[in-house]
């Protein structure tokens, strides 16, 4: 079951927390996943190379793939 966490900030708005269960089923909804296997070692060096460039991983990923494939359709 699903709950709320709910406290005042600096500027006294009430803010809210949606529970572990509610992002689940949007990320079920709006995205699919892919399991990645990378060599050992390897996962250490991405995440820092995308730190480094002011990313996620997911988003250097994403970023990767989506160059490489309009790469290819040009």
């Amino acid at each position: 079951m699903g709950y709320n966490i709910i406290w005042k900030n600096e500027r006294g708005y009430i803010m809210g927390k949606t529970s572990a269960a509610v992002k689940n089923k949007w990320n079920d909804k709006a995205y699919d996943r892919i399991n990645l296997t990378v060599p050992k070692g390897s996962k250490e060096i991405i995440k820092d190379f995308a730190e480094k460039n002011g990313e996620s991983v997911n988003g250097f990923i994403n970023r990767a793939i989506n160059e490489a494939m309009k790469k290819q359709k040009m």
